[in-house]
Parts: C-alpha cells; sequence; structure tokens
C-alpha cells in the first residue's frame, strides 16, 4: 500500500540537525574520524547537584504519576524567584509561567494555539529551524525577516510591509541569536513592542541562550521592557544553561492569556514534564551559580582559541558576544553547502551550512563550540592543511 504525506508535511524543509547527523553516520562508517562542530548539544556533564537530586526524585512514588497541567509548583515558583533575580521581572507563578518539555516543545506548539491557515508568522532567518517548521504545520505561511550583518543580525522592522503586518499574528525573535551570536539591546526590544501593539501581533522571544554570554553585559529579557508583558511571552530552557539538554526542560513565561492559549494545545497533545526533571529542576535554578560561571568560562576558552585559530587561517570571523556559536564567512569562490562538504570530506569536520538556516545565511558556516578544546586545536590543524 502507499501512503501519501499530507501537503503541511510535504511543505516542510529537510530538518537541518537530521541531515547533518545522516551525513555524520555515513562517514563514520567510512572509517573517518570526525569531529562535530554540526550541532548545538553541550558535551559537558549536567552538573552533579541536579544528578544526584534526579536521583532522589526518581525514587519518590510520588512523582511516577501523569505531571498533567500548568507544571510542579515548586518549579513555577522557583522560575519566578530566578526571573526576579536575573532579570527584575515580577512574574505570577501561578498565571504566567507554565512548564515545557524543553523549550523547543512550547515553540513548536505556539503556533497551533493561534494560527489558521493562511495567517502569516513573522519568523527570523537564518533562524531556528522550528519557528518555520512549526508554522507550517500550524497551516500557517512564514514571512521572513531576514538578519543581515549590516543590520547587527536585527531584523529591520521597518521593512516589514503593511500587508505583511496585517496577516501576522505572531512574531518570532531570538537573542542571543542561534545561528549569527548577536544580542539585542534595550531599544531593539522597545521598537518589537511598539510593533506587536500597532498591529496586534504575539512576540514569541525564545531566550535559551541568555546565561551564556562572555562580556560584563549581560542579555537582557525581553520581558524587562515596559508593556512587553501585553503583547508577548519569553521561552526559556535549562538545557544549555546547566547542560541538560536530553532531560526536556523548560518553559514559558509572559502573557496570562497567550500562554493559556500554548496550554490548551499541550492538554490535548502531551501529558507535561516528568516531575522528578522538575523536581531536579528546581534544584538547578535555586543552585549556587559558580556553575554557570564555570560552564561560561569553558566555552569563553573554546570560543577564543577557535577565534584566533580561524582568523589566522584568514577567516572572516567576530568573536560572539553570547551563545556558543561562531557564525563564519565561507571563502568567497564557494557556497555555504559545498564549504561544509569540503570540510566533511577532506578533513572529517562538520560544521553547519548557513543557507540550512534560511537564504539570509548563505556565505556564511556554523560552528558550535561543543567539543573539547583537544579536537578543536585538531580541527585548526586539519584546516590548515586543506586549500581554499
Amino acid at each position: 500500500m502507499k501512503y501519501d504525506f499530507s501537503d503541511r508535511i510535504n511543505k516542510l524543509p529537510p530538518y537541518l540537525f537530521l541531515e547533518i547527523d545522516k551525513k555524520k553516520k555515513e562517514a563514520i562508517k567510512k572509517g573517518v574520524k570526525i569531529i562535530d562542530f554540526g550541532v548545538g548539544d553541550p558535551d559537558l556533564p549536567t552538573p552533579e547537584f541536579i544528578r544526584n537530586k534526579m536521583k532522589h526524585a526518581v525514587d519518590d512514588p510520588d512523582n511516577h504519576g501523569y505531571p498533567f497541567g500548568e507544571g510542579l509548583l515548586e518549579f513555577r515558583e522557583a522560575v519566578a524567584v530566578w526571573y526576579k533575580h536575573r532579570f527584575e521581572v515580577d512574574l505570577d507563578p501561578e498565571k504566567e509561567i507554565h512548564s515545557l518539555i524543553g523549550s523547543k516543545e512550547g515553540i513548536g506548539h505556539l503556533p497551533l494555539a493561534f494560527v489558521n491557515p493562511g495567517d502569516g508568522v513573522l519568523c527570523p532567518e537564518p533562524g531556528y529551524p522550528v519557528y518555520n517548521g512549526s508554522t507550517i504545520i500550524a497551516g500557517g505561511e512564514p514571512i521572513f525577516m531576514p538578519l543581515v550583518e549590516k543590520n547587527r543580525f536585527l531584523p529591520s522592522l521597518e521593512s516589514i510591509t503593511p500587508e505583511a503586518a496585517a496577516k501576522a499574528v505572531i512574531m518570532f525573535i531570538n537573542y542571543p541569536n542561534n545561528p549569527t551570536g548577536a544580542c539585542a539591546d534595550r531599544a531593539f526590544y522597545e521598537d518589537v513592542v511598539a510593533f506587536a501593539r500597532e498591529h496586534n501581533i504575539i512576540v514569541a522571544h525564545d531566550a535559551a541562550y541568555s546565561e551564556l554570554y562572555y562580556g560584563e553585559s549581560k542579555p537582557m529579557s525581553f520581558l524587562e521592557v515596559p508593556g512587553a508583558k501585553d503583547v508577548g511571552i519569553e521561552f526559556h530552557s535549562l538545557s544549555k544553561t546547566y547542560n541538560m539538554t536530553g532531560w526536556r526542560i523548560g518553559w514559558v513565561c509572559g502573557n496570562a492569556d497567550i500562554i493559556k492559549g500554548l496550554s490548551k494545545v499541550k492538554g490535548n497533545v502531551d501529558s507535561g514534564a516528568f516531575n522528578a526533571v522538575q523536581v531536579a529542576a528546581v534544584e538547578a535554578l535555586n543552585g549556587p551559580g559558580k556553575y554557570t560561571n564555570e560552564i561560561r568560562s569553558v566555552f569563553r576558552q573554546r570560543r577564543d582559541i577557535m577565534v584566533k585559530g580561524l582568523k589566522e587561517l584568514n577567516m572572516n570571523i567576530v568573536a560572539p558576544e553570547a551563545t556558543f556559536y561562531l557564525w563564519v564567512r565561507v571563502p568567497e569562490k564557494y557556497t555555504s553547502v559545498v564549504f561544509a562538504a569540503k570540510l566533511l570530506d577532506e578533513a572529517g569536520i562538520i560544521a553547519s551550512p548557513g543557507n540550512g538556516f534560511g537564504p539570509s545565511g548563505e556565505g556564511y558556516i556554523r560552528f558550535s563550540l561543543t567539543v573539547d578544546r583537544d579536537e578543536i586545536n585538531e580541527a585548526l590543524q586539519r584546516m590548515s592543511n586543506l586549500e581554499w
């Protein structure tokens, strides 16, 4: 028998990171020793104090039932305290915070709550592929906002046409930014709030990388701006901050009515995050800040080694202020896909071609600093033997 995919599934582009993983496995089968800068999956272990809390939480039979609803109140209260301490933002744990099975899940489900067929969703590009994919799955039409270097990789709100603004019901933004590593300032967020208010658009800010910063200036929360909570929500995750990618725990916070809509979708398609994981997340959020400082220190060292080495190879790169990504211009005679293929075929190095994040990513390649310093130095040595 033949089974046809839905039109929505057929519209989806290949998921970039699945394609990268496929190429990685093919190379390994050929005996290539791979150095993988592809997917942004931290290689550092989850801190021991969080793992220990999880072990105890798993042994508690009270944690083994369905974790329906908004999540453990204890977890939501810990998020509220963390937000107040980190951003000076006040959140109501009962109405303005909802647990997620990782922020990707919440981002992926949001359009299902608010997008009707034919509605538009403003998606940054290059950008996290889930913004585009979730829009298509909901029957919406992605309206791309190019992120270009001359605009500091911020979308130009002035370039959004009146027709696009009238059609859009959601705007996704993401700072610190994946893949470019760019950060946004208060003025940008103020403009976003004003634009959203004028056009009645939901702002969905993906803040998964807010704690991976390298300078004295800490990235701010979108919700710090007056009026932000009236128009939007913010997604956050413990994946990058505490090296908990596989644990699948995060949250959404902000506008209570928007969260209520997302909650209705979740109530019909999932049963919540495992309570033991939420208990461990509380331990993480309440834990000593030295662990996040140590994580930042490791990635800062890797960034500095990689940036210095790539510059010595005459590659065009600016050290990012945040995230563990390097957004690097490829040599002019190559496309991003061809250059990524060259690195894999000739040096056993996996990096993500920029156009996989959107058309404006053409001409760039993304390195994830999720390998140790020895592998970074080996990768730089391998690249030094290439001609381009």
